[in-house]
């Protein structure tokens, strides 16, 4: 598994992670209180935030055709 691959599969699981924690702690919320509500928002902003990153991650690290210096695509005269 390459570095890219377990990059994004480590970032994937964070994410189900954080709005699974998110959920859990807004159910919670309703019967014990402020604390675990504020705790599942900042959960679920924690999980958009890593869905961004990995949007990003996944766009920088995309394979591109290759091109020479000046722009032209490779093969061509």
């Amino acid at each position: 598994m390459s570095l890219r691959a377990f990059h994004v599969v480590f970032i994937g699981a964070s994410t189900l992670l954080a709005f699974f924690y998110a959920t859990w702690c807004l159910v919670l919320g309703d019967r014990e209180g402020l604390g675990w509500r504020a705790a599942g928002a900042a959960s679920a902003a924690a999980g958009l935030g890593l869905v961004a990153y990995e949007a990003w991650f996944l766009r920088k690290t995309a394979p591109r055709a290759s091109r020479s210096p000046s722009g032209a695509e490779r093969g061509q005269r």
